[in-house]
């Protein structure tokens, strides 16, 4: 079983980040959520919400996951996109510095929608990797490989995705990824998937 951190910010995109929790819980993976605050607030809840005014009670706030984690990463980190819930992610230092021993370790960062382009390329796990995000975020990101019209793209350690309209595909190879082919055709027969 692999732990799989999600962040959640103000304004994040709910459909992106509840139907990779969800699969993944189905697959019998240990999934914390986690609230990060908007860039600038010192507010501590655990209550966040969502980029269409769907509010999330997460499991732990970023403050008592930081403390609990210290010396120890996650086997897997997961950032959905949204706005200003990006944006908000790339205003954490320790959600950057995160990323970065994570992609030093070789654990799997996964990010979508906005968050690949608005977050992580304040990062340098983009390197020399291919990558998705919402049409048109690219622009002007001059590391790795931008790849377009794609539900998603796995490269190494790193998995994004594009968007919403996505979340299901990219939530499907998460589960791929952590455990295995067998456990994501059964989730995917188990709840009639197109």
């Amino acid at each position: 079983m692999s732990r799989i951190a999600v962040f959640l910010a103000p304004g994040f995109e709910e459909i992106e980040a509840l139907t990779s929790v969800d699969y993944l819980r189905r697959a019998g993976q240990d999934v914390v959520t986690v609230s990060v605050p908007a860039d600038g607030s010192d507010e501590i809840t655990s209550v966040v919400d969502g980029a269409h005014g769907i509010s999330v009670i997460t499991d732990q706030v970023l403050k008592d996951f930081a403390g609990e984690s210290e010396g120890t990463l996650p086997d897997a980190v997961f950032f959905p996109g949204g706005m200003p819930g990006a944006a908000n992610l790339a205003a954490c230092d320790y959600l950057l510095d995160l990323v970065d021993l994570m992609a030093g370790e070789g654990k799997i960062v996964a990010a979508m929608c906005a968050s690949p382009a608005v977050f992580l390329s304040k990062t340098g796990i983009l390197s020399g990797k291919k990558w998705t995000c919402y049409p048109g975020m690219d622009e002007g990101i001059g590391e790795g490989t931008h790849v377009p019209d794609v539900p998603f793209v796995f490269d190494g350690n790193l998995l994004t995705g594009r968007g919403p309209g996505t979340a299901e595909q990219f939530a499907m190879k998460f589960v791929e990824i952590l455990a295995g082919v067998e456990t994501a055709k059964k989730i995917h027969d188990g709840s009639c998937q197109r």
